[in-house]
């Protein structure tokens, strides 16, 4: 078959909810794709960060085999080998006190909306049915009903209502405005450390220490979306490292399973996590053996081969080659680590344009909000690969 056949198969039968670019692939590997017709290149999005790890690692290729052969899927109904060593690896690289397993990172989203309000009911007494959570504008958390209740983009709300009733949303990196917000019924913030799909916006320096701080004085739960900046993208293990903190619930996923398999998971203390009981919270997939099994070998494949600490250096080398760019329609080049974005003027006509050069060049990239590109390889990137890169970025986005 031809691109052009499995593109027109894609549109006749397949929901219109993506707008891809026009390349078909069918290989990956490390920071390379190849299209159906045999061209390579890099990939530029990383599946949002889902592959940290890069295209088809071997590690946790051979894990995945090697589980898949002997046991799959039990359901919570009954236990098994792989999910107890899980917990304890990922709660002591993480320092977290629970773990509760998902499948994907809007599941994680919701699971912790639910823990925390009932957090607020039983241990902060806010009267049954009136629990609020703080979230921030320009949010992506999912696409649930109840998650996009609280989002501030028209697309991902017009036509879907009515809404979960239950959030307040105040400006990202205002911590004043935060406290001005709260009430005796918040009972959480759920925040983006830094917000990808708005474009990758940083907050101000301080703003996740001062909310720590608000958190603690009026005895909020803090939950921190790490499920795309977490697991090495910004250059540490979790984005809540730049600035020295600790959430009371943490959410990740992507990166996880390396790409290879949905896995996400409500990292808690023991206060928030163990308000639920059992029946009042699962998932027939959550924890199953397979996912653990992959999970584990990711998980050793970040930090035996040390790509947290190759993202800090790589995403360095990546940003200074951006930023010698001289094009007076960019209006900024931002990021942490190797979670990049390169924001147009409005008047450059939008980023899919230089999107379609790149992909012309040899890379994949992903625009957002129109006029933002966001650079986020996988982090087995080397130095001559980002080299390679940048020579054919700067002259396409310097015109």
């Amino acid at each position: 078959m031809k691109p052009q056949d499995y593109i027109a198969l894609e549109n006749e039968y397949g929901a219109h909810n993506y707008k891809p670019l026009d390349v078909v692939l069918n290989r990956g590997e490390g920071v390379w794709v190849w299209d159906v017709d045999g061209n390579r290149y890099m990939d530029c999005l990383s599946a949002y960060s889902a592959v940290n790890q890069g295209h088809c690692h071997p590690r946790i290729l051979e894990a995945m085999r090697e589980q898949a052969g002997k046991l799959t899927l039990t359901s919570r109904a009954f236990r098994n080998d792989q999910l107890g060593p899980f917990y304890n690896e990922l709660c002591a690289l993480t320092n977290s006190h629970k773990v509760l397993p998902m499948n994907s990172g809007a599941e994680a989203v919701e699971t912790a909306i639910k823990a925390v309000r009932k957090w607020g009911y039983l241990e902060k007494g806010v009267p049954e049915d009136k629990a609020e959570i703080i979230v921030c504008r320009d949010n992506f958390h999912g696409r649930t009903i109840s998650i996009i209740s609280f989002s501030t983009d028209p697309t991902s709300t017009s036509g879907f209502g009515p809404f979960t009733p239950g959030f307040k949303v105040v400006p990202f990196g205002d911590a004043d405005a935060f406290e001005a917000a709260i009430t005796e019924n918040t009972v959480a913030l759920l925040v983006e450390p830094i917000q990808g799909e708005a474009g990758v916006i940083i907050p101000p320096g301080g703003y996740l220490r001062r909310v720590r701080e608000i958190c603690d004085e009026r005895g909020i739960q803090l939950i921190l979306d790490e499920i795309q900046t977490g697991l090495g993208r910004t250059g540490k293990l979790l984005a809540e490292e730049h600035e020295g903190i600790e959430a009371d619930i943490t959410l990740i996923g992507k990166a996880l399973s390396g790409g290879f398999y949905p896995v996400s998971a409500v990292l808690s203390n023991t206060e928030v996590l163990g308000v639920l009981r059992p029946g009042e919270h699962g998932s027939t997939f959550g924890g199953n053996p397979l996912a653990c099994a992959v999970a584990r070998t990711a998980l050793k494949v970040l930090v035996e081969e040390k790509l947290v600490e190759n993202a800090e250096k790589m995403g360095e080398r990546f940003m200074a080659g951006l930023r010698s760019m001289e094009n007076p329609l960019i209006r900024e080049v931002r990021g942490r680590g190797l979670l990049i974005g390169v924001e147009f003027k409005p008047e450059a006509g939008g980023a899919r344009q230089y999107c379609l050069k790149l992909k012309d060049a040899g890379l994949l990239c992903k625009e957002t909000h129109d006029n933002i590109i966001r650079f986020a390889p996988p982090l087995v990137i080397t130095p001559e690969q980002v080299d390679w890169a940048l020579e054919r970025i700067v002259p396409i986005l310097s015109k």
